[in-house]
């Protein structure tokens, strides 16, 4: 791996484990609501106080309901108002991804949404590691999408130590165009390890600096 600063992204959903998260030494956050459902949307006054108590960057996640990927075009225009309103606040970044009925990523649905969230950082979630090939979904976001900075995936596998193979190759290719963000049971414990099999230097959990409760 390069000699580039490694980003120990904290998945938080509430003010106290932001804090803490920072405090711990996160370098960045992924905001969140309902993690116990993968993680929604956070709300207006809960991304409100989080900026106001942090200093690093934040993404905010843009899913409006749990449940699959694939999106009626209403639910595409209530996430295309949350990036306007993410994007109006000055946050960092968004991440969401959503998929079709042959399960695949809809490129064209999050081409339409990163057009609108830039210039904040679009990130497409792990939605990516459910469809039927995310190898070639990965190149087809390289090739097609240029507005999305970065995948947060744990290689098509269950975890990030599982998906490691995927995971070289997706970030041998992404180079420093199409980040990958390692995801999948990634902690303070094994991070070291991770990054040295898989030469990422971004990656992304709830435990990544320690326990946050």
């Amino acid at each position: 791996m390069k000699s580039e600063i490694l980003v120990r992204e904290a998945c938080v959903e509430t003010v106290e484990e932001c804090v803490l998260a920072e405090q711990n030494g996160a370098n960045r956050l992924e905001l969140c609501s309902d993690l116990a459902n993968d993680g929604l949307s956070p709300s207006v006054e809960l991304l409100e106080q989080v900026m106001l108590k942090v200093n690093i960057p934040i993404k905010a996640m843009v899913r409006p309901r749990a449940g699959g990927f694939l999106y009626s075009e209403e639910e595409i225009r209530q996430m295309e108002q949350e990036i306007a309103f993410f994007k109006a606040k000055g946050v960092y970044g968004v991440v969401f991804g959503m998929t079709t009925a042959d399960n695949e990523l809809d490129i064209a649905a999050i081409r339409r949404l990163a057009q609108a969230a830039k210039p904040m950082n679009v990130c497409v979630h792990k939605a990516i590691d459910g469809v039927k090939d995310p190898w070639a979904d990965f190149q087809r976001l390289y090739r097609e999408v240029p507005e999305v900075d970065a995948v947060l995936t744990s290689g098509g596998a269950q975890t990030a130590a599982e998906g490691a193979e995927l995971l070289q190759q997706m970030t041998a290719l992404g180079g420093d165009k199409l980040k990958v963000v390692v995801a999948g049971k990634v902690t303070s414990e094994n991070i070291d390890e991770l990054c040295r099999t898989i030469g990422a230097s971004e990656y992304h959990g709830k435990k990544i600096v320690g326990e946050l409760k």
